[in-house]
């Protein structure tokens, strides 16, 4: 290009921005900010209550904190959780699958179980199995009382009332997925067996493990209700040192430490469980 073409090349003068233009100023939301530190100071003094309240006796809760009663307190309470879960999925997926069917009866044995212990508070009903034996003397030959050992009670209780809640949860998780993906397994041929396993729960499980990680957190806690039945899980093992050393409030204390801690896991490890199931989808972000 000659320098004669750049010398009639017009030029594009600068546009002056009009004195008058609005300029975008972001909003002040001071009421927000107001609001955030009212909240702060609120809480930094309910901290500082708690951590300079000699009633709380810090030093005795760190002496109890890790003591052998309340470890093995801890060990009951896990341990009953566990096996209340497992058994009360297992059962409750029994329920579902009866729900779902097409035979009345079981529709109606389904409803019915549910129906009863939802009603019934779980405290009515640890005490009535832990009382059965008024009923039914002996059992299988053997006296009741023998038979069903506060921990057993306390497994049975649990159980029953655990499976009616994750019956629900499970039903509610299969009919989450398309009916349609179904019925296209069905026209490929899959088995009945490959298309629960391939299609209905890997999708079914984004929709049970929330309600059921939450079911599992409300079981570690519920679980402190077996203390009424002489049940020797954490709770019942910090009642056991203060009805001794007169020392309620570290002890509870102890106790409620230990419950945060362990959800506190628990809620740690649901995260990644909801993750894994909710790959490929929006949640999963």
């Amino acid at each position: 290009m000659s320098s004669d073409t750049l010398a009639e090349t017009p030029t594009v003068p600068d546009t002056p921005e009009p004195a008058d233009a609005p300029r975008i100023v972001p909003r002040r939301r001071y009421g927000q900010w107001a609001a955030a530190l009212v909240v702060l100071a609120l809480l930094g003094l309910a901290v500082d209550s708690v951590l300079r309240n000699e009633a709380f006796q810090w030093d005795v809760v760190g002496d109890y904190f890790t003591s052998d009663s309340v470890l093995r307190g801890l060990w009951l309470t896990l341990w009953l959780t566990a096996v209340v879960m497992v058994l009360g999925f297992a059962l409750g997926t029994l329920l579902a699958a009866f729900r779902l069917s097409a035979n009345p009866v079981l529709r109606a044995v389904s409803w019915g179980y549910v129906w009863l212990f939802r009603s019934i508070p779980i405290l009515v009903q640890l005490l009535l199995w832990f009382n059965i034996g008024a009923l039914y003397p002996r059992a299988f030959g053997v006296r009741t009382v023998d038979l069903l050992t506060p921990v057993a009670v306390a497994i049975i209780g649990l159980t029953l009332h655990e499976a009616a809640y994750a019956a629900e949860v499970v039903r509610g998780g299969i009919l989450s997925v398309d009916r349609g993906q179904i019925e296209a397994a069905q026209a490929l041929g899959l088995s009945r067996w490959r298309r629960w396993r391939r299609i209905v729960l890997p999708q079914a499980m984004r929709a049970i493990v929330p309600p059921a990680g939450n079911m599992l957190i409300g079981t570690l806690k519920g679980t402190s209700i077996v203390s009424v039945i002489a049940v020797n899980d954490l709770l019942f093992s910090a009642q056991l040192i203060y009805h001794r050393t007169y020392q309620v409030i570290p002890l509870l204390m102890v106790a409620t430490l230990w419950y945060a801690l362990v959800t506190t896991l628990l809620g740690i490890a649901q995260t990644f469980v909801e993750k894994h199931y909710a790959r490929g989808t929006e949640m999963a972000r």
